[in-house]
């Protein structure tokens, strides 16, 4: 169930949205002015550390296979 991150082309808005399925057509809309021009973003996900503090991850990673 991934969130995915939205950016509207017509207010600017940032927002995310839940979506139960990868697969589920789902309609998007600004909830700042309703506009269905939306541009989906790139997401990423944080982890809480031991310490408190936030690391944030990306999908792509961070080092070159070895090989």
């Amino acid at each position: 169930m991934p969130i995915y991150e939205y950016q509207c082309q017509a207010c600017g808005e940032h927002f995310d949205k839940f979506v139960r399925s990868i697969s589920a057509e789902v309609e998007v809309v600004c909830p700042a002015c309703g506009s269905g021009e939306i541009r989906k973003g790139f997401s990423t996900f944080a982890s809480l550390g031991s310490g408190g503090e936030t690391a944030a991850f990306s999908a792509a990673p961070a080092c070159a296979p070895t090989g």
